[in-house]
């Protein structure tokens, strides 16, 4: 196409790309897996995972996005032929976008919901079990969860209806920037509260007795989900490039981005929960019910709470417009449709086929597919089926059909310092590909 949209900047491109990785799995669930498998020992296998296996993966799906220059689904078209089964590789990533954002959309609406609390003092004075009892009152309250869940799906809208430059990009050069400072300011609050140094000592200490198989395989789930592989937003963000943009480069640069705030998150959050006495491994809950009961114990914990509330959003809007954009453009270019129209259409139908997870807490909580709500369905179908197929398929792609020579000389056009050099043939060929195959039978299990 044309008129096809382009970055205006490398700078805003890289923001947009950590953007769409930096999310709620840097700022909500890296923390809890972290509280949960071991602090020291699982940060450490997980950053180097991200290196040995995020890194290749996130390569190969923005180069393919590069060399296509079009939406994952016609993308594959292009290199393949319509019908081929490596289309599905396409289909995968866009059709895992639109399951996320399903759940991932009510998510910020529940995020947007405690930063109202928060700096209404709606959370101020509760007793621990006070916490619980806010967060399943909120999140059962179907009505209201839908409505904070349709502003976050307007303000989505608006960003992403601007278009690429005037909207997503300049969107994420100001929310980027904006939540790194955050974190660094909430993450010395929290290493300067007395006693915060246990913390800080549990979390950096890597204690080796206690990585094991479960550490392994969640790190390597976590990773998987954190960087965003197999869900189109590397490939249509790669497809908006020059063919001589520095792929090899930047993808370090956004991976780097993305580990580092998910490692200033557990900075913020783990000092401050050994200050203050409460448990590191309350799993999922941490973000609603643990820290909400720490900022109510911090000195001028309101205005810190909601500046914590308020990155959590910033980050999770940013993922959203990253999944949201190869739904947006795989209408657009299939369909031959305006971009507004395509993304509100778009936000239309992910509201309504993702309300059963809305309601899943709600009146609908007794409703099980396979054992589990609607919310955790969808996130299941995403996470442990849909994105480890898509990813499978893009290891395979580039093993069988691509190769690794071919996929070196492509992904090397442009590049300057750094490269995809021949000791990543093994990664692409061995560790990657058995690693996905992994994940998918344990995601499956």
């Amino acid at each position: 196409m044309d008129n096809r949209e382009s970055w205006g900047s490398r700078f805003g491109f890289i923001m947009a790309a950590a953007g769409f990785s930096i999310g709620l799995g840097n700022m909500w669930r890296f923390p809890y897996l972290t509280g949960q498998y071991g602090g020291g020992a699982f940060l450490f296998v997980y950053v180097i995972i991200c290196l040995l296996i995020g890194i290749p993966l996130f390569n190969m799906e923005m180069s393919l996005g590069r060399k296509t220059q079009l939406n994952p689904v016609q993308g594959m078209r292009k290199l393949t032929k319509k019908g081929s089964p490596w289309v599905l590789l396409g289909w995968f990533g866009v059709l895992s976008a639109f399951v996320i954002l399903t759940y991932y959309m009510q998510i910020m609406g529940w995020i947007l919901g405690y930063l109202v609390k928060m700096l209404t003092g709606g959370l101020s004075g509760l007793t621990t079990e006070g916490y619980t009892e806010v967060y399943n009152a909120f999140t059962s309250n179907t009505p209201l969860v839908a409505f904070a869940t349709i502003l976050c799906i307007i303000i989505v809208g608006i960003i992403s209806s601007k278009g690429l430059e005037n909207g997503i990009e300049k969107a994420c050069k100001i929310l980027m920037p904006t939540l790194f400072i955050m974190l660094i300011i909430l993450a010395i609050r929290s290493l300067t509260l007395p006693g915060a140094i246990e913390g800080l000592k549990w979390y950096l200490k890597v204690d080796f007795s206690k990585i094991n198989g479960n550490v392994l395989l969640t790190a390597l789930g976590q990773a998987f989900f954190s960087i965003g592989i197999a869900s189109g937003g590397a490939f249509i963000y790669g497809s908006y490039l020059s063919k001589d943009s520095d792929i090899p480069t930047d993808s370090v640069i956004i991976i780097f981005f993305d580990t580092l705030a998910a490692f200033i998150a557990g900075l913020v959050m783990f000092p401050a929960i050994f200050a203050l006495g409460l448990s590191p491994d309350s799993g999922p809950s941490l973000l609603f019910i643990t820290m909400s009961n720490l900022f109510n114990q911090m000195p001028a914990g309101g205005f810190f709470g909601a500046m914590f509330f308020l990155l959590i959003f910033f980050a999770a809007l940013s993922s959203a417009l990253g999944y949201l954009e190869p739904i947006v453009m795989t209408f657009t270019e299939l369909k031959k449709m305006d971009r507004k129209k395509a993304v509100w259409i778009s936000l239309a139908i992910i509201f309504i086929v993702g309300f059963p997870t809305i309601m899943a807490y709600g009146s609908w909580s007794d409703i099980l597919i396979g054992g589990r709500n609607f919310f955790d369905f969808a996130d299941y179908l995403s996470g442990n089926i849909m994105m480890p197929l898509g990813a499978l398929l893009t290891a395979f792609y580039t093993l069988l059909v691509w190769k690794f020579d071919k996929f070196q000389e492509e992904t090397n056009v442009g590049a300057e310092k750094l490269k995809v050099y021949n000791w990543w043939a093994p990664l692409v060929k061995f560790v990657v590909p058995v690693a996905l195959v992994i994940i998918f039978i344990t995601g499956l299990m």
